[in-house]
């Protein structure tokens, strides 16, 4: 009957074998079917959950009883961190699955009372009504994030979801929908600033909000105009300050704005897609840029190549065919150039990134770890990854000259990579007195200002080219 609305029935007679003969009347019939649409309509067919049409109307309700009783209510957005990814590398299928064990757990997190909704793609959303006030919300925010630490098994593949939460609370808004157009914009900050992570809302947050639409807008097209470029910072040995590679750093000159942080453009360009095209002509770049300049250094050894890599980059399928077909038109050797990813990187997918890595060893390319020390993974977790090089972060190398317990740490750290076949390179070496303790610790590789900071290619280049002679 559901399938064919079009047609008329009197009544419908069902006969159950061996047993007595019972009428079913059109009126019950259409109102189950009444309770079937109703349900579906406000539902989400995925998950079970309540969508944005049952969700704005218990917040409607919700924000109306807290206007006559002052009760705070509070509205957690969520978004999943890098969900593109796992559609990208592991399928649709795959994805949809993610989207229904996270919902589960989620759910087991909350209140009775609280409504969990999923809004679309992978956003969610809750309703805490008598929340306790932004403490507490936060608090639920927390608890939910907990509960995505443990690994979710897809498809044969164990997959760590992590999430981004913004937290809004009432009374004292206007309308319901404002709540939840508050706790979106105070994700969006949390996302910014660190995924997995959480923001509650100020007032400022909307502004800001305006302000990114533009820059988002702006950064579409903006390598076609030419406002993309690279920028270089050497990687040296320490035991004789001798530059062995380059870094390459994107940035991003802005028509009306001047220079725009990577830490603001680098996230939005992952949001939108359009850091896969960007990342294949900042390898493609540097490379060139790289392969050119040891041509013209005659009788001096050949300087590396070191481009950051992001999460929608190796998620992309192409990925491995990329990197393959720029080394080969630019004539770098495949071992000069090293692959950058976080931490972060490594724990969406662990077994679909140990495909991708290990397809990229097999080219002869070295894969680094970033800014170790500030993830989720430990060094013995990393040994399931075909990794060269961990990059120590800048936090552990500028404590080293202050007291003998971050002298430990690092040592301890060094200790740890060298026993497990790893290259260590400190960042951030800012000071004579921090170079002077890593080389007591025999630490081979560092960065940082105290050796150069960042330069166009024309000025690094011109002054590598003129080294020894």
């Amino acid at each position: 009957l559901a399938r064919e609305p079009e047609h008329r029935y009197d009544d419908l007679v069902v006969v159950f074998p061996d047993a007595a003969v019972g009428i079913v009347t059109v009126a019950d019939i259409l109102a189950e079917l009444s309770r079937a649409n109703s349900h579906r309509a406000l539902h989400d067919e995925l998950t079970g959950l309540a969508n944005r049409a049952l969700f704005l109307d218990r917040l409607r309700h919700a924000h109306a009883r807290s206007a006559r009783t002052g009760a705070q209510i509070s509205v957690l957005f969520i978004d999943l961190d890098d969900f593109k990814s796992v559609n990208d590398s592991l399928g649709h299928p795959a994805g949809d699955e993610l989207l229904a064990a996270v919902a589960q757990r989620f759910d087991a997190g909350l209140r009775g009372g609280d409504t969990l909704a999923r809004l679309g793609g992978d956003e969610f959303a809750v309703l805490c009504e008598e929340s306790g006030g932004e403490r507490a919300a936060v608090a639920t925010a927390r608890r939910l994030l907990d509960r995505l630490a443990e690994p979710i098994a897809l498809t044969g593949r164990r997959v760590t979801a992590r999430a981004s939460v913004g937290v809004s609370t009432g009374p004292g808004v206007d309308l319901a929908e404002e709540l939840l157009r508050n706790a979106d914009l105070a994700m969006y900050r949390a996302k910014r600033l660190q995924k997995d992570s959480i923001a509650v809302y100020e007032p400022g947050m909307h502004t800001g909000a305006v302000d990114r639409l533009e820059l988002k807008s702006d950064l579409d097209g903006a390598l076609d105009r030419g406002e993309l470029a690279l920028v270089y910072q050497p990687i040296v040995a320490l035991r004789d300050e001798s530059v062995v590679a380059l870094e390459a750093l994107l940035r991003w000159r802005h028509p009306a704005r001047g220079p725009v942080p990577p830490a603001e453009f680098v996230p939005l360009a992952e949001q939108t897609g359009a850091i896969v095209p960007i990342g294949r002509w900042v390898l493609a770049t540097a490379c060139g840029h790289v392969s050119k300049l040891n041509r013209s250094r005659v009788g001096q050894p050949p300087l590396g190549v070191n481009v950051n890599v992001a999460p929608p980059q190796l998620a992309d399928p192409h990925f491995v065919a990329s990197v393959a077909t720029v080394l080969a038109e630019v004539e770098l050797p495949a071992d000069r150039l090293t692959l950058e990813l976080t931490e972060q990187v490594l724990v969406r997918d662990v077994e679909g990134t140990i495909e991708t890595l290990e397809a990229i060893k097999r080219l002869g390319v070295r894969i680094a770890i970033d800014d170790f020390g500030t993830g989720f993974s430990s060094l013995s977790y990393l040994r399931r990854f075909p990794i060269d090089v961990i990059k120590v972060d800048r936090s552990f190398t500028a404590g080293i000259g202050d007291g003998a317990d971050e002298r430990d740490m690092m040592s301890g750290i060094l200790n740890l990579t060298d026993s497990l076949g790893y290259e260590a390179l400190a960042e951030g070496i800012e000071t004579g007195e921090q170079l002077g303790a890593l080389r007591e610790l025999c630490c081979p590789l560092g960065q940082g200002f105290l050796f150069d900071k960042p330069l166009p290619p024309t000025e690094l280049f011109a002054r590598l080219g003129a080294a020894r002679g």
